[in-house]
């Protein structure tokens, strides 16, 4: 009755009491207080969908009521931290932890499964977690933005049979395709995979479904043919992708075991690539950041702080442009580069140790500057760089710069 306002509210709630109930006991715990705030809430949920979306999905209606309903207890009654829905971004990531037959760093996977095997008993969705409902029970904010994210994914995906083919292999389990659909799915992915139109990531997760489809008989592609196929596709996709810094957990989510025997050239060639994306996202980096030297330098205080105190930035920079900005700063400016550089050195020493030939020349390009120079505030203030880039390198002399007597020594093992 506190909802006589909304009618359609109390005729839907009504029509699933049923639901209500069993997730309520499904939670173990005998709290209305937390049903009566979680069906609260599901009130905000069920009006911001019928206003916005309103031909939705009925199923897709019972689903939210009870992940509201599941959420809420989890997270009110104390059984879970909240850390354990935080990370999740969106349905496509929740699925691929319940498919994966690996586990993770932590117990997330564990804590998901038993979730979705609780809450989602004998009820069938392929729309299971909302971002924006989690993220509204956890933080008491309704994100607009996440909210239509959620909502336009729905739209496009609540038809299984829509989703692009790889995505069902990497978000439900392969043996839900039907017989009659999988050689079109194959087909499909096959050809994604030859124009390099997936992630470098995914692709490499979907070798492994193939190359056990091919094993078991599945597929007419040899393992030879399926790495030609895919080491090409690779190389196209690594055009097009971004650095994957999270490759552990990404690999974890592959849902088929024993692919190991036939991975490892296709994760050396992958690790190699993505070494290449990395060291592509730190040069354009270093390119935007030192671009604020001389003329706009509160930028780049704020930017060098958050992005490039433990990263080998300088390694990725031409030392003579580098000089030439530097140079070009105010002595004030000057002297605070020369500080942050030398904390940066003492506090992340192995971190940056890569860009230390860079740095060398810099050093280098400066003293010959400086050489004919007559005395004044800027070309002391100078001196003053370069004595503590001396410094500076003194740390990595013997790992990057041996003496010649080491040289020499080594020449001797070799031969």
């Amino acid at each position: 009755m506190r909802y006589e306002d909304n009618p359609d509210l109390i005729r839907f709630l009504r029509e699933n009491t049923n639901l209500i109930i069993s997730t309520f006991n499904k939670s173990g715990t005998r709290n209305l207080r937390i049903l009566k705030h979680a069906l609260n809430d599901f009130k905000k949920i069920y009006e911001m969908v019928s206003k916005h979306y309103p031909n939705t999905n009925n199923r897709v209606m019972q689903t939210m009521l009870i992940f509201t309903i599941a959420i809420s207890f989890e997270i009110k009654a104390g059984k879970v931290t909240k850390d354990k829905f935080v990370n999740i971004k969106d349905n496509e990531e929740y699925k691929s932890i319940l498919v994966s037959s690996r586990v993770l760093m932590d117990n997330r996977q564990f804590y998901i499964k038993e979730f979705d095997n609780n809450y989602y008993y004998n009820f069938k969705a392929e729309y299971r977690f909302f971002k924006f409902i989690e993220y509204y029970v956890r933080t008491r904010i309704f994100n607009m933005k996440i909210f239509k994210d959620d909502m336009e994914t729905i739209i496009n995906t609540i038809d299984i049979e829509k989703l692009p083919g790889y995505k069902r292999l990497l978000t439900e389990e392969y043996w839900k395709i039907a017989d009659d659909q999988f050689d079109s799915v194959i087909n499909e992915v096959i050809e994604n995979v030859k124009a390099g139109d997936l992630r470098l990531i995914d692709t490499v997760k979907i070798f492994a479904y193939f190359s056990y489809f091919s094993r078991k008989g599945l597929i007419n592609y040899d393992i030879k043919t399926l790495k030609s196929i895919f080491f090409n596709g690779m190389n196209i996709s690594s055009l097009k992708s971004e650095y994957c810094a999270n490759v552990e957990e990404e690999l974890s989510k592959i849902a088929i075991e024993e692919v190991e025997e036939d991975m490892e050239d296709i994760l050396d060639h992958f690790y190699n690539l993505n070494s290449q994306l990395l060291d592509k996202k730190y040069k354009e980096t270093a390119e935007e950041i030192f671009k604020f030297i001389p003329m706009r330098m509160e930028q780049f205080y704020e930017r060098f702080d958050k992005q490039c105190m433990n990263i080998p930035i300088f390694k990725y920079i031409d030392p003579y442009q580098v000089f030439q900005r530097i140079s070009c700063a105010t002595n004030e400016d000057i002297m605070i580069i020369k500080e942050k550089l030398l904390n940066r050195a003492n506090k992340y020493t192995k971190e940056i140790e890569p860009e230390m030939k860079n740095v060398k020349q810099v050093k280098q390009i400066l003293d010959s500057y400086l050489k004919s120079k007559a005395t004044t505030i800027k070309i002391v203030t100078l001196k003053e760089f370069s004595k503590d880039l001396s410094y500076i390198l003194d740390k990595y002399k013997m790992s990057i710069f041996p003496k010649k007597e080491e040289q020499v020594t080594d020449e001797q093992e070799v031969e």
